[in-house]
């Protein structure tokens, strides 16, 4: 009995572990953000643009 206790509790701590989805939402944010800042800096005409977009995320964090 004790022992399917422990089993029960190790079982959920695997699976807690295994989730990572928000983890790769993040990921896959970041890496576009940088694309962005990179095609902002060589691309003049929407420059101004992704300018006011990053700003206005600034803004609304807070920072």
């Amino acid at each position: 009995m004790f022992l399917d206790a422990i089993r029960k509790v190790f079982i959920k701590i695997q699976i807690l572990s295994y989730g990572r989805e928000g983890a790769s939402g993040i990921e896959y944010a970041i890496v576009a953000a940088m694309c962005a800042a990179v095609i902002g800096a060589f691309m003049s005409p929407i420059s101004t643009k992704v300018k006011s977009i990053f700003t206005s995320i600034q803004t609304g964090i807070g920072t």
